[in-house]
């Protein structure tokens, strides 16, 4: 049973990515996440992306995130409150020029998590104001997440470790759909502060996609 439910959650994670087929350029993110924990009830969210055209030196985005969270109940829900500051570089139509695109963004949301055997879930749903610009818009976001461990111990401590995930951007506007993420990865937990992953993500939008390689650190302290 539970190898039929793992297999029907890579199936709900990965068919968007099967069915769509895009034609897009390999990039790399280079990604930073951490989490302060306060006590048992708070904590405080920060994150760094670096965001490459290519492998490393053409940069198409720099995000900064911090937020300030709440944890409903000990470890499984958790509501945020956060700020963002991203600088995107986006290139002049098929020109090697680049203009500079400021963002300004606040946000909400709530994260869950739960255990299905030995497969982890997470849930999160995220509402962001955005201000780029000149513009003000709003988002909506949902990601579903999951965590399967490739050794397995009764003590708990299992380092190596599969991870995938599908997130998709609605807009409040008329155009709803915004984009979709699908990723996949490989992580390994050095301790309780440090995991690594090391993996692949296709970005989509309605007629364009982007492959990037994604390499991302979890430090909490």
């Amino acid at each position: 049973m539970k190898n039929k439910l793992t297999i029907v959650l890579l199936a709900v994670l990965f068919v968007p990515f099967l069915s769509t087929a895009q034609d897009s350029n390999l990039g790399n993110w280079l990604i930073y996440i951490g989490n302060k924990k306060l006590n048992s009830k708070w904590n405080i969210h920060n994150e760094i992306q670096y965001r490459n055209y290519d492998a490393v030196g053409d940069l198409e985005q720099l995000l900064l995130r911090t937020g300030l969270g709440y944890n409903l109940t000990e470890n499984n829900n958790n509501i945020l409150l956060g700020y963002g500051y991203i600088l995107s570089e986006n290139y002049v139509g098929d020109t090697n020029e680049k203009v500079s695109v400021n963002e300004h963004r606040i946000f909400q949301q709530f994260t869950t998590k739960q255990k299905v055997g030995k497969v982890g879930l997470s849930h999160r749903y995220r509402f962001e104001q955005r201000f780029v610009e000149d513009d003000f818009k709003m988002r909506f976001r949902y990601f579903l997440g999951i965590n399967i461990p490739l050794q397995y111990k009764e003590d708990g401590n299992n380092p190596l470790y599969l991870s995938a995930y599908n997130e998709i951007f609605l807009n409040t506007e008329s155009s709803v759909f915004d984009r979709n993420r699908l990723y996949g990865g490989l992580g390994y937990k050095f301790s309780k502060s440090l995991k690594l992953e090391l993996g692949y993500m296709n970005q989509f939008f309605e007629t364009s996609g982007r492959d990037q390689i994604n390499l991302i650190a979890f430090v909490n302290f």
